[in-house]
């Protein structure tokens, strides 16, 4: 090994890559458990634990490339990203874990509460941050909870010869909607979503994934500013918000 590879850091958190380990280093030990125990349930390929020494959780590589990163076209196959929604459709219809998920309403809560720091900061214009709240609602109807990873974006879903390798950062597994954990995986892009339900079905509502991609471009915004992350970088959030006011 030649060096250590700094995957992402901030006050939260930090993974780094030595050679084939990557070592998570989380202030809420919390979040180490939640994974450790999801990876155990999740009836899909996931990393490796190599072993749990809080604050640090050392975890193996897995084989594959990303599915693709925000802000870039994915170069998967069209077969990679049916793979992908099989996968997600075979956690989806495993037994729901034993820990409480996030309530709809401490998310509309969360949702009102960014929409306010938004306008209050002028982050955005207002009618993009009224508009786009607008079409949240819509997913906040009532759901019957799955297993869902939780953070399941473009960048936690390795395939390989398309089929997927790995599926990584478990830290927000739960009970939970399962279009979320489609709107995230297809956040920014929109126009892989045929293909990922090639593979996990088309027995569900579009509109809420849209409606999932407006309410999680909202309430991630102060956070990725306030972290060091720019929300307003091609293909990313702010662009995710602004398509949904072309679509109206």
């Amino acid at each position: 090994m030649d060096e250590v590879e700094v995957v992402v850091a901030h006050s939260q958190r930090a993974t780094l890559r030595v050679g084939d380990v990557f070592l998570k280093i989380d202030v809420a030990s919390a979040h180490a458990e939640v994974e450790t125990r999801a990876m155990a349930l999740a009836p899909v390929p996931t990393p490796a634990i190599l072993w749990h020494q809080p604050p640090v959780l050392a975890i193996a590589a897995v084989p594959g490339m990303a599915l693709g990163i925000l802000g870039a076209p994915s170069a998967a196959s069209p077969a990679a990203w049916a793979a992908a929604g099989a996968a997600v459709r075979t956690l989806h219809n495993a037994p729901v874990p034993p820990w409480p998920g996030r309530r709809r309403g401490d998310i509309e809560a969360e949702l009102d509460s960014e929409c306010a720091w938004l306008r209050e900061n002028a982050v955005l214009p207002a009618e993009v941050i009224r508009r786009n709240r607008e079409i949240a609602q819509a997913a906040l109807r009532p759901w019957s909870p799955v297993f869902i990873h939780g953070d399941l974006q473009i960048t936690h879903v390795f395939v390989e010869d398309e089929a997927v390798t790995g599926i990584i950062d478990w830290s927000e597994a739960a009970p939970g909607d399962a279009l979320f954990d489609l709107a995230i995986l297809t956040l920014g892009h929109e126009e892989r979503l045929d293909d990922l339900l090639a593979g996990y079905g088309e027995d569900v509502d579009r509109d809420v994934i849209r409606a999932w991609w407006s309410l999680r471009s909202l309430t991630a915004a102060r956070w990725l500013i306030e972290h060091g992350f720019d929300p307003d970088d091609p293909g990313c959030e702010f662009d995710v918000l602004r398509s949904r006011m072309r679509d109206s």
